[in-house]
């Protein structure tokens, strides 16, 4: 054993005979193979060639390969995707209400202010406008619209893949977001539903809704409501209030250039307005049109055309002087209804045409003489016989100040206050022939200047008010003290504070245009004082009334007698006196102011059938150069008057005054031009139940002076013992709605705006 272990074997080529024989196992060198030489260059051709054939084949091998790998991981990525997506869907799907409780929501009510011939003076509320059905409207505007923003909207379903995909795409190589994919149908849920706030969420739940809303309704019922509710900047929501704002027409009416401009809005509504950027307005439309061409919805013609047309400027904010009427009613409307639920109509009594023409003769007159006289702003009120507003023209123009100086501007009368001063005077026993000494007086500290520095001497109280004369005023105002004359302007229909001083004499204490032009009404329709009202009706969209005024009653607060002594005083205010210029072949009456420094001129006057105030002056209350009211306000009096009276069949003043010449009082005593004396006591107040002390019938026989037994007052049916609890219905037209105005406490808004 040990000897087998010690003498170990190991194989090799070169083994010795003995080795072969006793193992059997070796490797001669006959055993290897060797190539024959000539083989070997035949045989490595061959070789290179199966080498350069295995790699294009396995080159091919590896493509074929790569993209079945990619297209199986995109088919997996896609299912994987697709779950991801429908379990985003069904999430934010969840979060939402069930289905079969969605309904449109009401459209924001439309208030819609209309003259008394119909015409619109405004749209008012959230939406600004009326809506208007797909086949009321211009055919122009919907086909723009579809054209810029959703040329496939006809043969989607609620999504325009095709649309998504190229604003993805379109974002992708720009590297920033520039297009969106929305269709119309998604724009009008995200309107309608949601908020706009870019989130996922929000995003899913358009997409579903935009698939309701394709279901629940057809293509024309979702453009309509898309175009009644789709904001086009300036505040103006659907194309009806689009219309209206920045071409002054009803969507009905829009031309085909103007319909390209209204759809180029949609992009950007605010930035595109053409109140703001009317180039880039015009240059949007411009693409629009040319979708339009392309599209096939117009011709190269109307393309044409509609290029050459002029680009639309409009004004930064609404403009025309019924605008401030609109914000009266606006005002008056919650008090009437309260809370507005659906569209409304409101008839106003406004006539749309004297309207016009008061604004046009305010700013004709500014125009003319604004620079020269330093004159910016002016106001005209027209009130009828009824208390019903005719015309109310609150500033200069609306586009720029939409501060309402008729109704919300509080400014001293001046002599325009006079008229209470004098049917003070003759309620407690003064007559116009009274006579009275036109002289330099001293109340006090106090002393009251004649315009001009002119006096008269002894003169009658109706040339004293036809020449408005100062010192004349103020010793009837010692003579029934301020308290009374204060109780007349209130009793007449000033709802202003007054201050109870003699300086009220001279009108100091400071009214708005609107109440002051009111308190002389009484003056044109015999005596009595009349809600002053813009609103007739209120009714539905679909003619329901929710307000209506049934007539009501007015109160007398003058006797006959008494108007017929102021009428036949004021008239000669307009025939010899301040106010000649106003003067035209209607009798009437009325009588001017004008503040310390020319500050305010006024001018209120009126015939039988309508009362009609006027003032100029500056919101900043500066002086203007000597302007007065027998100036301006007469002058754009006269032209509204001339106009509104135009074919109306002529109507004397009303009002009674009967006496002989003989009975012509003259106070027993003159009082002393120096008022160290006591002031009598005034006398007591009459209210509208109460009887009017009364002097003996007086004076002359008038020219304005009707029969007692029948009284001619426009409509009113007037008891001939002018008794002061007689109550009467309004005259015609009739005030159908209304109730009394409102007190309005002066404010800081009065103080900028000058009042």
């Amino acid at each position: 054993m040990a000897n087998r272990r010690d003498s170990r074997i190991e194989p090799s080529f070169e083994g010795s005979p003995r080795a072969k024989s006793s193992e059997g196992f070796s490797v001669s060198e006959e055993d290897r193979v060797v190539p024959r030489a000539r083989k070997s260059t035949a045989k490595g051709k061959s070789a290179k060639a199966k080498s350069r054939n295995r790699g294009r084949s396995g080159s091919r091998r590896g493509l074929f390969g790569i993209a079945t790998r990619l297209v199986y991981w995109c088919f997996v990525l896609c299912i994987w995707g697709g779950i991801a997506v429908a379990g985003i869907v069904v999430y934010y799907g969840a979060k939402m209400p069930a289905a079969t409780t969605w309904s449109i929501p009401d459209r924001a009510p439309n208030i819609k202010i209309v003259s008394v011939d119909g015409g619109l003076i405004a749209n008012r509320g959230m939406s600004g406008g009326e809506a208007v059905g797909l086949h009321e409207m211009s055919p122009y505007i919907p086909e723009a619209v579809v054209a810029i923003e959703d040329r496939r909207f006809y043969s989607h379903f609620g999504i325009d893949p095709i649309g998504l995909s190229r604003a993805m795409v379109t974002n992708l190589i720009g590297g920033h977001f520039s297009q969106g994919g929305s269709t119309l149908t998604q724009q009008l849920a995200k309107n309608l539903f949601l908020t706009p706030d870019r989130t996922l969420e929000r995003k899913v739940q358009e997409v579903l809704l935009a698939l309701w809303l394709e279901h629940k309704h057809s293509k024309d019922q979702i453009l309509e409501m898309y175009l009644n509710r789709v904001y086009f900047g300036s505040g103006a929501y659907g194309v009806e209030a689009a219309s209206r704002r920045y071409f002054g027409k009803s969507a009905r009416d829009v031309t085909l250039s103007e319909a390209a401009l209204l759809a180029g809005l949609l992009k950007a509504p605010s930035r595109l307005s053409p109140a703001r950027d009317p180039k880039a307005a015009e240059e949007r439309a411009q693409l629009v049109l040319a979708a339009m061409r392309q599209e096939g919805k117009i011709s190269d013609k109307e393309y044409k055309v509609a290029l050459s047309a002029p680009a639309t400027r409009a004004p930064s904010y609404w403009t025309g002087s019924e605008n401030y009427v609109a914000d009266t009613v606006m005002e008056e409307l919650p008090d009437l209804i309260g809370d507005v639920r659906g569209d409304i109509v409101i008839d106003t009594t406004v006539d749309l045409t004297l309207q016009k023409l008061a604004e046009q003769s305010i700013r004709r007159l500014i125009d003319e003489s604004g620079k020269k006289l330093n004159v910016t702003q002016g106001v005209l009120v027209s009130i009828d016989d009824s208390g019903a507003v005719r015309a109310m023209v609150g500033g200069y123009d609306y586009s720029t100040s939409q501060f309402d100086r008729a109704s919300e501007a509080r400014r001293q009368p001046g002599s325009a206050f006079k008229p209470f001063v004098y049917m003070a005077a003759l309620e407690a026993g003064r007559t116009p022939d009274s006579v009275r000494n036109d002289a330099p007086i001293r109340i006090g500290k106090w002393t009251p200047d004649n315009y001009g520095g002119k006096y008269y001497g002894k003169v009658t109280l109706a040339t004293a008010l036809a020449k408005s004369l100062n010192s004349v005023a103020a010793q009837l105002t010692m003579e029934v003290g301020p308290d009374a004359v204060v109780e007349a302007a209130h009793r007449m229909g000033i709802q202003s504070e007054l201050q109870s001083n003699t300086s009220i004499a001279l009108g100091t204490s400071e009214v708005t245009p609107l109440e002051l032009t009111s308190a002389y009404v009484p003056f044109a329709n015999g005596g009595y004082k009349p809600d002053i009202h813009f609103i007739r009706r209120i009714t539905t969209g679909d003619g329901k009334v929710l307000y209506e005024n049934s007539g009501g009653s007015a109160p007398r607060v003058i006797k006959s007698d008494i108007v017929g002594m102021m009428n036949s005083m004021m008239t000669g205010t307009v025939e010899i006196g301040t106010a000649k210029k106003a003067a035209f072949n209607w009798p009437s009456a009325g009588k001017t102011g004008t503040s310390q420094n020319s500050r305010d001129a006024w001018f209120v006057g009126y015939t039988a059938n309508l009362t009609t105030g006027v003032w100029f002056g500056n919101d900043d209350g500066s002086p203007m150069k000597k302007v007065t009211g027998g100036a301006l306000p007469a002058q754009a009096w006269h032209e509204f008057m001339v106009a509104a009276h135009e074919g109306v069949p002529v109507r004397p003043l009303l009002g009674t005054w009967k006496s002989t010449p003989s009975d012509t009082i003259v106070p027993d005593e003159i009082p002393s031009a120096d008022a160290s004396q006591p002031t009598p006591a005034p006398p007591a107040a009459v209210g509208r139940s109460q009887p009017v002390a009364q002097a003996p019938a007086p004076a002359r026989q008038m020219r304005t002076t009707q029969p007692a037994e029948t009284v001619d007052a426009g409509g009113f049916d007037m008891p001939s013992d002018g008794g002061e609890t007689a109550l009467i219905k309004h005259p015609v037209p009739p005030g159908n709605v209304g109730g009394p105005t409102k007190k309005r406490q002066t404010s800081i808004l009065d103080i900028l705006g000058g009042g």
